[in-house]
């Protein structure tokens, strides 16, 4: 039976690179990302099987998606929280209210209400996948990356203590920890895109061996870097 795949952030980067590998597996796949034009092109890039506007920040929205997914395909098998961004990279002393909440909004409270969201079905169903996507930020610290480090550490460590909460139902959360990629990411925060050898095709198969393992097989997180990337002391 195909394997019903939601992925968010996936209209470029990691999640568009995710859903190609998903979809090369056979699955039926979910994209969801705010620019709805932009993320339809990606669907029909990638051959995604549904895809639709969906802003990550706000609960409701979340809860129209599981509405939407119960609606088409009545079950959930794998959640990839992958929507994420820099919004603004300055020195904290620097940054303005708005942008400190929206960094945190965006990259960590997003997981918590995905998760919080599609928490019942997996416990329903018995069985489920979710894999979240953080940052090597959450391990390693550069200046002006304050705020969203502390997002994505967020992210690494709010994953295990749902692990913890859902393995009684079968259901597996994992972390995901990328360097970074060629896929956009500066360019939007305003800082200059960096040439890198880790591809977003490599995060993808990443996410996908995890949620190939068999059911009884967990990955706690993992770290993935480019072979170029070198931080002392590690």
């Amino acid at each position: 039976m195909s394997r019903i795949i939601l992925i968010t952030g996936a209209s470029s980067g990691y999640g568009k690179a995710t859903a190609k590998a998903f979809k090369d597996n056979g699955d039926t796949v979910i994209m969801t990302a705010r620019n709805l034009e932009k993320l339809e092109q990606a669907r029909k890039e990638v051959g995604g099987d549904l895809a639709f506007s969906m802003d990550v920040t706000k609960p409701a929205e979340w809860e129209k998606a599981v509405k939407n997914v119960k609606e088409n395909f009545g079950r959930l098998d794998i959640l990839v929280n992958n929507a994420g961004g820099g919004i603004s990279i300055k020195n904290v002393s620097e940054l303005t209210t708005e942008e400190i909440d929206s960094t945190i909004k965006l990259n960590l409270n997003s997981v918590i209400y995905g998760c919080r969201a599609f928490a019942d079905m997996m416990k329903e169903q018995n069985c489920g996948t979710m894999i979240n996507i953080s940052s090597v930020c959450a391990r390693q610290c550069w200046p002006t990356w304050s705020v969203y480090a502390a997002a994505k550490a967020g992210v690494l460590n709010f994953s295990k203590g749902m692990y913890l909460e859902m393995q009684p139902y079968n259901v597996r959360v994992t972390c995901v920890v990328p360097s970074s990629a060629s896929t956009g990411f500066q360019s939007a925060c305003g800082i200059g895109e960096t040439a890198d050898k880790l591809l977003p095709e490599d995060i993808a198969e990443t996410v996908l061996y995890i949620a190939n393992l068999p059911q009884r097989a967990v990955v706690e997180d993992v770290t993935v870097w480019g072979i170029d990337k070198q931080v002392n002391p590690l």
